[in-house]
């Protein structure tokens, strides 16, 4: 049966649109008229139509403010137009009754640009140049964000100026001036009580610190806290995981980790850490590491925004990467900008010297992937009723190749062949870009949903066991842990204030509830229920401890789910036949590969159940200790090294640096020897003119 189709936004907006400007149409009428009931009639659905708008209709406000008729345009011009129509209700000089109030209205109107003006002006105190979190920032002098109705001019307008409407309204019907008087009375006292409110922040002891004052602090900051070592990202708000894998190693390293971010909505983006997190938006500020004490920076991605930091001298930076695969990405042309590439093992070394992309091989040190330490090794074959499969495809890339993706093309042929297993549970997990870049990704990506939840439909008797309660009990517990409580209007400034410094012993607290958590998630899960998961919890890793097999496609989730050593499959959408699929993509030497008709998910699926027909074990083994290195040393002990390393390359060049500066300092800053100048026979110098 063919799914409903959604309601179209474009036509939801259309009507709206036309609805207020009907609205205005038959005010502007009733009210040259004058026809009462219609004026009444049309300005409440005006009023309406506007409280739409601003709850559910906000692409159509900026539509508006395009074409130049914003709030404050259809707001004057709506109390216009009730002012027109009592001026025509009655006799000539009405105009003698009215004129106060209009000039009431009219001071309204001024004022209401005074608080906009005077919003802006706090808004950009409030913007400082340095964004911390579990920092203490107090000295700053930070404080709450003023209520967001007076940072809203839009909501501001239609909530202060509603007595004034209500009470030109009010006047119409029986001609009573002194209502419109009160609404517009009330409507100043509320203007005036927002400009006092906004010009009480702006004295000198309420504003926060000033740029220059807020850059000392940085500077004493860095100072006291000594930074070694850190993390720096920048990208979009949907790339946020790519430094969220890394938070558990950085923090893992010996010495003073700091994590240096340059979006400022990025800092809420990072999940929870204790490490100190400085957002530094403007080139200039982020130049101020260059005078600190930290040595390395890890960079987890490319931006545009990297070549920026690449400039400081006095600090080595190194390339992790988020994930190693075989995809092109896996050697990007830009690695070459960095001090040093470190990679999982040996396959990747390999990786880059293939891709002749100027990277030297004495550049490269192999590190292994710190992540996956909590990855456990597998344990034998399903022991319960279900075979618990894992499929989690990669997104469909930049460069619009078929074989990024299994989704598209192959992605609804796995899931029916998995579901038509009655002992098979299903854990889709897709890639949180999924769709992002080709729509019929998206669109392939709902389908697989409806599918899964349609077989859950089928399945019967499933119970949910006691530790639901359980579960509701530890999720409150970690969001507690995790989570800062903000008020809804708080502003960046705000959150500085209440993401201070963390209380001792949290990151131990969350690493326990996070573990916790987990394990009563899948505890409270009905045997054999397939799961859609989409949010950040459960984890990707903790995902892999429970699945016994995996689908996915070349990324680097195949390379990460190696280090359990379970049985593993690959969506082969390349159009390539499987020998040259194979040989292209090395990762996929010990996997099964499946065409995207799914023929292979029956007779994979018994070799996961019955591992003396699996043939690949032995392949999955050395293809770890390829990809990933040995486990011994452990990988964050690897990490750690190369981290010291590095940073003893950072501490003697710049002990050669001071060096040069002060064997030239001399002969530039010592004055020359002072002579005495030869005099001829009259005892004038020499150089003396005459």
């Amino acid at each position: 049966m063919p799914l409903p189709l959604p309601r179209p936004p474009a036509l939801l907006k259309g009507l709206v649109t036309l609805l207020l400007a009907a609205a205005f149409a038959a005010q502007a009428a009733a009210a040259l008229l004058p026809h009462v009931p219609l004026l009444l009639a049309a300005t409440t659905v005006s009023l309406a139509t506007e409280g739409v708008l601003y709850r559910w209709q906000r692409g159509v406000l900026s539509l508006f403010a395009k074409s130049h008729a914003d709030v404050t345009v259809r707001h004057v011009l709506r109390d216009l137009l009730l002012v027109v129509g009592l001026l025509r209700l009655g006799e000539q000089d009405r105009e003698t009754v009215y004129a106060p109030l209009v000039a009431g209205l009219l001071a309204f109107y001024v004022l209401h640009c005074a608080i906009q003006a005077l919003s802006v002006l706090v808004r950009r105190t409030r913007t400082l140049p340095v964004v911390t979190r579990n920092i203490d920032a107090s000295a700053l002098r930070l404080s709450p964000a003023p209520p967001g109705l007076l940072r809203r001019p839009g909501h501001r307008l239609l909530v202060f100026g509603l007595p004034a409407t209500a009470g030109l309204l009010a006047a119409a019907p029986g001609d009573e001036p002194v209502f419109a008087a009160a609404g517009i009375a009330l409507s100043l006292v509320l203007a005036l009580t927002g400009l006092g409110a906004l010009l009480f922040r702006l004295l000198p002891g309420r504003r926060p610190a000033g740029e220059q004052e807020v850059l000392d602090w940085f500077d004493a900051w860095l100072a006291e806290y000594r930074p070694t070592v850190g993390l720096y990202f920048s990208g979009g708000a949907s790339s946020a995981y790519q430094a969220n894998m890394w938070l558990e190693p950085l923090a893992g390293l010996d010495g003073k980790p700091v994590i240096v971010l340059r979006e400022r909505f990025m800092v809420q983006k990072i999940a929870a850490t204790d490490i100190p997190i400085v957002c530094l938006p403007k080139v200039s500020t982020l130049m101020r590491l260059e005078h600190s004490t930290l040595q390395v920076l890890i960079h987890p991605s490319n931006s545009g925004k990297t070549s920026q930091v690449l400039r400081i001298p006095t600090i080595r930076h190194t390339f992790v990467n988020h994930g190693e695969s075989d995809k092109l990405s896996s050697c990007n042309p830009y690695a070459k900008a960095y001090d040093e590439v470190w990679v999982a093992g040996p396959a990747a070394r390999e990786r880059y010297a293939l891709a002749e992309v100027g990277v030297e091989d004495k550049d490269v040190v192999e590190t292994g992937r710190p992540q996956l330490d909590a990855v456990r090794p597998y344990a034998g074959p399903p022991k319960g009723t279900y075979t618990t499969v894992l499929y989690a495809p990669t997104w469909e890339g930049w460069d619009g190749n078929p074989g990024n993706t299994s989704v598209v093309a192959a992605g609804e042929n796995l899931v029916r062949a998995l579901l038509a297993d009655p002992g098979v549970r299903l854990l889709y997990k897709p890639h949180p870009l999924t769709g992002s870049v080709d729509p019929r990704a998206g669109a392939a990506d709902l389908r697989i949903r409806e599918l899964i939840r349609a077989a859950n439909r089928e399945r019967t008797g499933a119970r949910r066991p006691t530790a639901g309660a359980d579960l509701a009990r530890l999720t409150e517990e970690l969001d507690r842990l995790i989570t800062a409580d903000f008020r809804a209007g708080a502003d960046t400034l705000e959150r500085m204030l209440v993401q201070s410094a963390p209380e001792p012993g949290r990151a131990e607290a969350v690493a326990r509830a996070t573990a916790a958590w987990e394990e009563a998630y899948w505890a409270s899960l009905p045997e054999g229920e397939h799961q859609i998961i989409t949010d950040a919890r459960p984890a990707l890793y903790s995902c892999f401890n429970v699945a016994d097999l995996l689908i996915s496609d070349v990324s680097s989730v195949i390379s990460d789910f190696l280090a359990s050593e379970k049985p593993y499959a690959v969506a082969n959408t390349s159009g390539l036949p499987e020998e040259a699929f194979r040989t292209a993509f090395p990762t996929v030497a010990a996997a099964t590969v499946l065409t995207p008709d799914a023929a292979g998910v029956p007779g994979l699926l018994e070799t996961v159940r019955h591992p003396e027909k699996d043939v690949l074990a032995e392949a999955r083994a050395a293809l770890k200790l390829r990809l990933l290195g040995p486990a011994d040393p452990p990988s964050q002990e690897r990490f750690n090294a190369a981290v010291q390393a590095l940073c003893a390359q950072a501490r003697d060049h710049r002990a050669r640096a001071a060096q040069r500066l002060a064997a030239e300092r001399p002969a530039a800053e010592l004055p020359g020897q002072r002579t005495e100048p030869a005099r001829d026979a009259a005892g004038l110098p020499t150089t003396a003119q005459h």
